[in-house]
């Protein structure tokens, strides 16, 4: 846990989806932010489950010490291809666990994305992005780009037909020099891409501010960058994230409370 946040109303920027009242953000990841991939869990205290889609395909992590935890706990592990085994998180989320040794460097090595023309989506991540395109694979309909060799990659995968994105609302964030956001922003009005929050300003109480731009890809996976200054202050490690996050969960009664009064859980 490398950080955890309370917020008592929904984000202007639709950071926790479209949902209105409180919810929480704990970044998870296996180092600081500034030079490792990191998952944003964000949980709304009134939803008591989210309905996947097919938009986010998985997650595949280097690390024979993954492997090994799993079957330490019991946790169902299923061998897809020779070494590496998919597991699946509560909620439903895919993992693809490496069985080798872990890397000193980020364990994470792709997130893979569904999209509908593997080709038209190329060229938005590396025409229009600037991705660099590491692999394409015209048989299996799958590509491999990325910003840097040392990091983590994001895969796109054609899933033969539309992109569902359910209603659990993800998207992925890079950061960069805030004086690139404006330059973002116009070059997709240039292209009559979607933008989804134009160039914004978001607070968290008492820690720094980020400008955001918000972007949608032609399958409308949100992208998100983020002014680097401002989002290397917010994203410092807190010391006190895992305290936090176990002091949040203790309090969090929303289960008993929907239980006494023979409510469930929106089902989003």
């Amino acid at each position: 846990v490398l950080r955890h946040e309370e917020f008592e109303e929904g984000c202007k920027a639709t950071c926790n989806g479209p949902y209105d009242g409180k919810w929480s953000k704990t970044m998870v990841g296996y180092g600081p932010e500034d030079n490792h991939f990191v998952a944003e869990l964000t949980y709304n205290y009134g939803i008591g489950e989210y309905r996947l889609g097919n938009d986010f395909l998985g997650i595949t992590l280097v690390s024979s010490q993954a492997v090994s935890n799993a079957r330490k706990m019991g946790w169902p592990l299923k061998e897809v291809t020779s070494g590496v085994f998919e597991a699946e998180a509560p909620g439903g989320y895919k993992f693809y666990l490496e069985d080798k040794a872990q890397v000193k460097q980020d364990p994470v090595w792709k997130v893979t994305l569904g999209v509908s023309n593997l080709q038209k989506s190329v060229n938005y991540w590396s025409g229009l992005l600037g991705m660099k395109i590491y692999e394409k694979d015209e048989e299996k309909q799958r590509a491999l780009l990325g910003y840097a060799d040392n990091q983590c990659k994001l895969e796109l995968q054609a899933v033969g037909g539309a992109v569902d994105h359910g209603t659990a609302f993800g998207r992925i964030a890079f950061s960069c020099a805030k004086e690139e956001l404006p330059n973002i922003e116009a070059l997709m009005k240039k292209e009559n891409q979607k933008i989804l929050t134009p160039l914004v300003s978001l607070d968290t109480p008492g820690k720094a501010t980020v400008q955001v731009v918000i972007l949608a890809d032609p399958d409308g996976h949100e992208i998100c960058f983020v002014g680097d200054e401002a989002f290397r202050e917010l994203s410092k490690v807190d010391p006190n994230g895992d305290k936090l996050l176990d002091d949040a969960m203790a309090a969090d009664n929303s289960d008993k409370w929907f239980a006494e009064h023979n409510m469930k859980k929106v089902s989003a």
